[in-house]
């Protein structure tokens, strides 16, 4: 069985930043797949030297940015939507990154940064949710990075499109969003064919139903009695 480093050295301090979190919103914090072994399965693919400026986008509450920035010494730029770059800003305080990590709050479509401004730009379990539409890539992804620049994505997907519609197993638990959740093959496809950047990797991750349903979605998991529900990870460079 694989062990996750990033787990064991960065664990207990993001169960403190967890517990803060969810004690000032007295709100239960929403678990997906876990984010520091999916951080660093793409971090095994992808190269970050200190000094890079990192884009992270999705970034949740902080802590794929957290562990960037401690891990390797890069400047990582925090972007989410949904939560507060405020509150965010006091994470990295509190976990000693505040002067290599820079909270922001904008939306994927609005970002307001400058073309070609980042070494490597990633996403951990978000693209999914701004990232199918056809011309988002080429419209306002891809201008981020600088020519040479890397491109990193793990997300929930399937084994294999859904080509007769819906197993019998999982229409009753189906929500809308999840018709984001596609193959590797077709997410290899969706960035390849823009010709703005060369994928270097597009693949499933091994067990990732396994380890997807560690944290999350159990029922659906078990539902899954045909097997399409997975992990999938790519990466790639702008030519």
């Amino acid at each position: 069985m694989k062990t996750y480093l990033f787990k064991e050295k960065y664990g207990d301090l993001i169960n403190d930043l967890i517990k803060d979190f969810e004690e000032q919103t007295n709100s239960k914090y929403i678990i997906g797949p876990d984010a520091l072994r999916l951080l660093e399965l793409l971090c095994e693919k992808m190269k970050f030297t200190p000094g890079m400026r990192v884009l992270d986008m999705g970034c949740g509450i902080g802590i794929t940015s957290i562990i960037l920035a401690k891990e390797y010494g890069v400047n990582v730029f925090a972007n989410d939507l949904w939560f507060s770059a405020s509150d965010n800003y006091k994470r990295f305080v509190k976990a000693g990154v505040s002067d290599l990590v820079v909270p922001i709050q904008a939306d994927a479509r609005s970002l307001p940064y400058a073309s070609d401004f980042f070494d490597a730009v990633i996403s951990i379990d978000a693209y999914h949710y701004f990232g199918t539409d056809e011309c988002y890539f080429s419209s306002h992804y891809a201008r981020l990075a600088k020519q040479g620049g890397q491109y990193g994505i793990v997300c929930p997907a399937l084994t294999r499109e859904f080509t007769e519609g819906l197993p019998d197993g999982l229409a009753s638990l189906w929500e809308p969003e999840m018709y984001a959740w596609h193959s590797a093959s077709w997410w290899r496809n969706m960035w390849q064919k823009t010709n703005l950047v060369e994928v270097t990797n597009a693949e499933e991750i091994p067990n990732g139903k396994a380890l997807w349903r560690e944290t999350a979605d159990f029922e659906l998991h078990n539902a899954d009695t045909e097997n399409f529900l997975t992990l999938m990870l790519m990466t790639a460079v702008k030519k």
